[in-house]
């Protein structure tokens, strides 16, 4: 017998009606047998991790997930709970056809999510990488999924910064970007256009071709395990 779960789709939180109501995300039941059948379990030459931080960007990330799959790559999203604020994890399990992590303690992993992602992984791209995670990237902080898993890797790692064009002019952000410079991280971007706050800077995410670029990249070459 089947079991069903409820959630809520909501790709707009806090939207408002034309009457300037607030909207009610709309529920969806859906089967807890959905997974075993729309579940990537296909082998593949390469593993890509792609950690999605809270931000605007995080629409492009969905792109760069797609392009990745259809070129036959296993992509695993982790993403944080800010993250879960602009997108919503059905969107990557469904261009994925895997469950997308958000907890450091799920019970699926018996080794701990962190450890067992991490493990598996050729590649880990971070996009958007905010402040913050650039931050807890450079000092070793590790709180959530995302960071736990950043520092359990042995994997090289793509970070893809997107934030506020101050923010990304700020010394602090500088100093955390040349340290994970120096620890081997390669940055992408960011690149210079409008961003989210209705200015013109630099604070954008690169483009997903850009990445993916990127990406393919690391993966051709070789790198010590």
């Amino acid at each position: 017998m089947s079991l069903h779960r409820s959630f809520t789709l909501d790709l707009q939180p806090n939207r408002l009606s034309d009457e300037g109501l607030p909207v009610k995300p709309f529920p969806v039941a859906i089967s807890s047998a959905t997974s075993e059948y729309c579940m990537d379990t296909s082998t593949h030459k390469h593993e890509v991790l792609i950690g999605v931080g809270g931000g605007v960007a995080a629409y492009k990330t969905a792109a760069l997930v797609s392009q990745l799959v259809q070129e036959d790559i296993g992509v695993t999203v982790i993403m944080t709970p800010a993250a879960q604020q602009f997108i919503g994890a059905a969107t990557f399990a469904a261009l994925t056809g895997r469950e997308v992590a958000v907890d450091t303690f799920d019970a699926k992993y018996p080794l701990g999510a962190h450890i067992t992602l991490a493990n598996r992984a050729h590649l880990f791209c971070i996009a958007p990488a905010t402040a913050n995670i650039l931050a807890k990237a450079a000092h070793g902080i590790a709180d959530d999924l995302l960071s736990t898993v950043y520092l359990a890797r042995t994997c090289p790692v793509l970070v893809a910064p997107a934030m506020n064009c101050e923010m990304w002019e700020k010394p602090a952000v500088a100093r955390n970007v040349k340290q994970l410079q120096d620890d081997g991280v390669t940055i992408i971007g960011p690149d210079e256009g409008w961003l989210s706050c209705r200015r013109k800077g630099l604070g954008r995410m690169s483009s997903p071709e850009a990445i993916a670029t990127a990406i393919h990249a690391a993966l051709s070459s070789p790198h010590p395990t």
